[in-house]
């Protein structure tokens, strides 16, 4: 096995310790694990991204800024409005 150094923010430290005393294994177990568990779901998220491709920019007849101005968009369908009975 090879050994690759690297600086870490004090605060990651700390939690990959933590991790390391509570499951009683060493640090670089704690950090191979995290390593792997990333590579992980990166090809989850890619294998996701696979199944809804084809969806993405399917909706039609919406306005194009409707994440940038949903509650207007809302609001002028009279989405929330108390309907009579």
């Amino acid at each position: 096995m090879k050994t690759l150094t690297v600086r870490l923010p004090e605060d990651l430290v700390a939690q990959i310790e933590a991790e390391s005393r509570r499951r009683q294994m060493s640090k670089s177990d704690v950090v191979r694990e995290r390593l792997t568990e990333t590579g992980r779901s990166r090809a989850t998220r890619s294998t996701l991204l696979d199944a809804v491709a084809d969806l993405i920019g399917s909706a039609d007849q919406l306005p194009p800024d409707l994440s940038a101005r949903k509650k207007e968009y809302l609001r002028s369908t009279g989405y929330g409005r108390k309907r009579p009975r």
